[in-house]
């Protein structure tokens, strides 16, 4: 009878910790606290008034042709994995996956059409996969759906 009062006093004093920020017991040092000297600007970002894909995809034309180009990387398949639309201000040739512990070049290639894109291969704790806007139309995939991707490592 103790260990059940005890193992429910235990359970409810640490759900009772569930809405404490730990992150603001104690002040922040004096130099983590200063604002930044100016805004940070990617000169790459889609502009902030961006409402189409064409907006959205703010990569060049050569950027797209070195994208495009087969090199084959050295390293086999990672595996595959099932993305979609990742975050659209965020420029370049990406994809977020589990598949992989730390950035990295690579490349993956779509089931459904058979092309293939050079991208930084980015590590996510999540289980599925998000990939750029840039990646998505030149694997000429639809931006709304689920995809199946081969992930190739360098």
């Amino acid at each position: 009878m103790k260990q059940i009062i005890l193992i429910t006093a235990s359970c409810l004093a640490v759900t009772g910790c569930a809405g404490v920020d730990v992150n603001n017991l104690w002040p922040s040092p004096p130099h983590l606290r200063q604002a930044p000297a100016g805004p940070i600007v990617n000169p790459d970002a889609p502009p902030a008034d961006a409402t189409t894909v064409d907006e959205f995809d703010t990569a060049s034309e050569g950027d797209k042709m070195a994208a495009l180009s087969s090199t084959p990387t050295p390293a086999g398949a990672l595996g595959t994995t099932v993305a979609n639309l990742g975050d659209p201000t965020i420029p370049g040739f990406w994809v977020e996956t589990p598949l992989v512990t730390s950035e990295t070049d690579g490349r993956v290639q779509s089931k459904a059409t058979g092309r293939t894109v050079k991208v930084t291969l980015k590590p996510t704790s999540t289980g599925g996969s998000r990939i750029s806007i840039s990646a998505l139309q030149l694997l000429d995939l639809d931006l709304s759906g689920l995809h199946e991707l081969v992930v190739f490592g360098s």
